[in-house]
């Protein structure tokens, strides 16, 4: 039995409906059970000879789908689901950024060695935030706020100042592409480690898991000649 032009038209809303109904419960997850603010952001736009444009319209646009909506309302920490559906029916399809600086900075590291990272981190007992992992290969450690301007100093007490290290931070006026929202047309965000009651709202110090993202670094560094010795 073959599909109907009509039914075809309807699978495809039935598509969309689920797409929206996703979002909506994601962003009434991040605000009113992990208590953070969202904001509706710009998505990629797939454009020809393999270009990716942004919803924002700028033809210059620096950061296609990955950016705050200038006319998109923030959503503040305790918004439900009635709030989300509001807020994502102004902005149909838009992507669920989360601010950083404000509950949380994040350590960027590559994917490989955050792995590496989170199992040794597991087996040590320490305390950990939820862990994101984006399409282009990095993991994203949610840890308290604060991390990202301390990050050089606490870098230089254990001894990897001088060590070149694929290991950034995002802080104030930075944001998160929060799952399951597409990372700049590349594809969806994902958790490896997902949020949880007990971590969302009191997130690790940062040099609680340095030490050990800067080991993993290292140590993933060593195949490509990059590797450096911590300073002793």
């Amino acid at each position: 039995m073959g599909f109907t032009i009509g039914g075809i038209r309807e699978m495809r809303s039935s598509s969309r409906r689920r797409a929206r109904s996703t979002e909506i419960s994601a962003v009434a997850e991040y605000t009113g059970l992990w208590g953070w603010d969202v904001v509706p952001g710009a998505r990629a736009v797939r454009a020809g000879s393999g270009r990716t444009d942004c919803s924002c319209g700028a033809a210059d646009c620096p950061s296609p789908g990955a950016h705050p909506l200038a006319f998109g309302a923030e959503l503040t920490a305790g918004a439900g689901w009635e709030k989300a559906a509001a807020a994502w029916a102004e902005t149909p399809g838009a992507a669920i950024l989360l601010p950083v600086g404000r509950s949380f900075d994040v350590l960027d590291v590559p994917e490989a060695a955050g792995r590496n990272a989170l199992a040794r981190l597991e087996r040590m007992g320490l305390p950990l935030g939820p862990v994101a992992v984006t399409p282009t290969g990095r993991a994203l450690f949610l840890v308290a706020p604060g991390a990202a301007v301390r990050l050089p100093d606490l870098l230089y007490r254990m001894g990897w100042d001088d060590a070149s290290l694929d290991l950034h931070s995002l802080g104030p006026g930075d944001h998160l592409t929060a799952p399951p929202s597409d990372l700049g047309g590349h594809g969806p965000m994902r958790w490896l480690r997902p949020p949880a009651l007990d971590t969302a709202a009191r997130l690790p110090q940062a040099r609680l898991m340095l030490g050990t993202l800067a080991y993993a670094c290292n140590r993933s560094a060593v195949r490509t000649g990059r590797s450096a010795a911590p300073r002793p």
